[in-house]
């Protein structure tokens, strides 16, 4: 997979480019008054919605964390709070998960939040050479290895989706 030169000045992609990692930029026309922001970028952009991830802010006991499933799936809480050692788990307040992260709902990445939270990623991002996850915005989708994925956000691998 050949990287791409130029950044569109995300902090994701401005991450993935200081890591010197290989991914490659996907755009697509988001429609405001799509809410199932993962599965229309699937479509958009033709992949298989078991390939494209969606990074979802959750609440834990002791702050935030974040969960990374396949957008063709929902995510199982209780096996959230189970991969960080938590009973229980919760969907974060949107506006918190805006303020913590640095990125607007639909457009949350996992690469290069304002404030780092720890990562669990859905163990069959390793069934894919690469996947899609946001690129920081709204009709942008980074595509790059999981292992690279899981590497640069410290994720812990488990089966989180429902």
């Amino acid at each position: 997979m050949a990287g791409k030169k130029h950044s569109t000045g995300t902090p994701a992609t401005l991450a993935l480019e200081a890591a010197g990692v290989p991914f490659m930029l996907h755009l697509y026309d988001h429609d405001p008054r799509n809410t199932n922001f993962g599965l229309e970028a699937a479509k958009a952009l033709g992949f298989a919605p078991e390939q494209v991830f969606k990074t979802l802010m959750v609440q834990l006991a002791d702050g935030m964390a974040v969960g990374i499933v396949p957008v063709s799936g929902t995510l199982d809480l209780k096996a959230v709070a189970a991969a960080f050692g938590q009973k229980k788990a919760s969907m974060a307040d949107p506006a918190a998960a805006q303020r913590r992260t640095g990125y607007v709902l639909g457009g949350i990445s996992p690469l290069g939040q304002r404030s780092p939270s720890p990562t669990v990623l859905d163990d069959s991002a390793f069934e894919h050479a690469t996947i899609l996850v946001s690129g920081g915005r709204r009709g942008l989708d980074v595509e790059l290895s999981p292992d690279d994925l899981s590497r640069l956000t410290g994720a812990v691998r488990a089966t989180i989706r429902a």
